[in-house]
């Protein structure tokens, strides 16, 4: 049998060729951005090793600066190294199935997107079988505010990093029924953290609505969102929630199975 190695000990000797991807792996688990410093005393580097390291990470795309000017986060590549990990063909393969008997069970389209920059990502999509349906095809991007797959994100965040994104985020409305106030916003993603389910109430689009709910990682945190929605000839939010979601959450479990 081939010999299986014991988890790398963070503090041991890292060979000088598994530096970078010990420092981007650092980053991508921590959840928030990390301080150079946090990062010396995980790994036991020099401080100006790992200032190097950041600079060529940083310099690839793999890591970003945040916003303080200090610490980083993910940066477009590593990103886009999670997304094509998340579609690999045997697990994109295991998805789809999960989301097909989901489609099929509560008869609409069902959707699973991530948060980008800008707003949640589709990274997959499963249609009903019925002829009125709304297309948003896989790679759309649609806003955090007003969808219940953003919403499902906004309101996994912790109240100090909320705050700032409600600010910078440009509340546009797309139909009548947007919220575009802060403190509307804020108070709908409390009771979605309430209810353990976002909704979407033709916010986004006219004659739509949806619901959503989180898959996390095994260390509970938020990675993707589980979405069903359907035109409103045929549901409200709560007759959608009442048909979809013990079947949108079973499936959710599922897909976070896969991950393990």
């Amino acid at each position: 049998m081939p010999e299986v190695r014991p988890p790398p000990d963070d503090k041991a000797q890292i060979p000088t060729n598994l530096r970078l991807l010990r420092v981007i792996e650092e980053v991508a688990k921590a959840g928030v951005p990390v301080l150079p410093g946090a990062l010396v005393e995980a790994l036991g580097l020099p401080k100006p090793t790992v200032h190097r390291l950041l600079t060529t990470a940083e310099e690839e795309g793999f890591v970003q600066r945040h916003v303080d000017g200090r610490s980083y986060g993910p940066g477009v590549r590593l990103r886009q190294v999670a997304a094509h990990t998340l579609s690999s063909e045997r697990v994109r393969t295991e998805r789809l199935l999960i989301m097909r008997a989901l489609a099929e069970a509560v008869e609409e389209t069902c959707n699973l997107a991530a948060p980008g920059r800008y707003g949640m990502v589709y990274l997959d999509r499963v249609e009903t079988h019925w002829p009125l349906r709304i297309q948003l095809p896989i790679g759309t991007q649609v806003p955090f505010h007003c969808t219940a797959s953003g919403k499902c994100y906004l309101a996994s965040l912790r109240a100090d990093k909320l705050a700032r994104l409600i600010s910078a985020l440009p509340l546009e409305r797309q139909t009548p029924h947007t919220l575009t106030e802060a403190g509307a916003l804020r108070a709908e993603l409390a009771e979605t953290r309430t209810r353990g389910y976002s909704v979407d109430h033709e916010e986004f689009m006219d004659g739509m609505c949806a619901i959503a709910v989180p898959i996390h990682d095994t260390e509970d945190r938020f990675l993707t969102a589980l979405a069903i929605h359907a035109p409103m000839q045929r549901h409200s939010p709560d007759s959608l929630a009442e048909r979809a979601l013990a079947p949108l959450q079973e499936a959710a479990g599922k897909l976070s199975a896969l991950l393990v």
